[in-house]
């Protein structure tokens, strides 16, 4: 049986987080995982970095919080860039067993429009990807 003790969570400061947060608290506890939190800071300016990075800071270690409350070990991890390249290259660099994101669920417009992160990097990831859909 393959366990995951290393589990990588792209987090994008949305509402779908905490959906995400349940199920990959689910299953690192009882394995005894580490969870590690990355958002990947998008911005077009210095001060966009800078206000965007502080804002994602705040959410990860509240949610690094929350699973250490839980007995579940965490870190936090921020990259800025294109999210889908910062992804790839923390894996690239890291040895985490899987990748755990949240899809957003957009509807054909919205695919077109924005695209889809969890999309383009399943035929380029090297590790399994555990994708959650939200509640809604």
């Amino acid at each position: 049986m393959l366990v995951y003790r290393e589990i990588l969570v792209a987090i994008d400061c949305s509402e779908v987080d905490e959906a995400i947060i349940r199920h990959v608290s689910a299953l690192a506890l009882p394995l005894g995982a580490t969870v590690h939190l990355l958002h990947v800071v998008h911005s077009h300016t210095l001060d966009q970095e800078r206000y965007l990075r502080e804002h994602a800071q705040n959410i990860l270690e509240g949610y690094r919080s929350k699973l250490q409350a839980e007995g579940i070990k965490a870190s936090v991890v921020i990259r800025s860039g294109e999210p889908e390249r910062e992804i790839l290259r923390e894996i690239e660099e890291n040895a985490y067993d899987l990748l755990a994101m949240a899809t957003h669920g957009h509807n054909l417009p919205g695919r077109i429009l924005f695209g889809s992160v969890s999309r383009s990097l399943r035929p380029k990831i090297t590790i399994p990807l555990l994708l959650i859909k939200p509640d809604h």
